[in-house]
């Protein structure tokens, strides 16, 4: 039973700082889960992230399977409150005291500086995820190459997805 609540405190926490969503945590979630607790490993950590982005939904699916995979069904619906309700509740008010200020341009700086910060934390997190999961010069270069084709082109993202996933079913990766 510890483990639950350990799981429920931990995911709580994490969603206060989850600004941009599961993405901006996904190297302190991999640490926790990986390393420190245990709870899952490497390889498994990228299936459910895999399986999280490539279903449709919210993003937090990774932290609802990493629930499941602890404790089942009832694990992966505490993990999935665990990761909702802080900043859920927390937006609720932040929207509202948004709403009632009476200066537009206040308005549009915390909206901007939002993005800002959402954008910033994804693109950290990746960096990092890529860093954690990435185990060859293969999948490096495949990374590079991603993050290269999505700059430079405006190629759509399942493009990607296949050419991944045809090179790891072909043993490149």
């Amino acid at each position: 039973m510890s483990i639950l609540v350990s799981l429920f405190l931990k995911l709580s926490a994490f969603s206060l700082v989850a600004f941009g969503g599961v993405n901006a945590i996904l190297p302190v979630l991999f640490d926790l889960a990986v390393n420190q607790e245990h709870w899952i490993d490497v390889q498994t950590f990228s299936d459910y992230f895999a399986i999280a982005q490539a279903a449709p939904g919210p993003n937090f699916m990774t932290v609802t399977l990493i629930g499941w995979h602890i404790y089942g069904v009832f694990g992966a619906l505490l993990a999935t409150f665990a990761i909702a309700w802080p900043s859920s509740i927390l937006i609720y008010f932040l929207q509202r005291f948004i709403m009632g200020m009476k200066n537009p341009l206040s308005k549009k700086t915390i909206q901007y500086s939002a993005a800002a910060l959402a954008i910033g934390l994804v693109l950290s997190s990746a960096w990092e995820i890529s860093l954690h999961i990435n185990q060859s010069l293969p999948a490096y270069l495949l990374t590079i190459g991603t993050i290269a084709i999505t700059f430079f082109t405006r190629w759509h993202p399942l493009y990607l997805i296949v050419i991944g996933g045809a090179l790891g079913a072909l043993g490149f990766i």
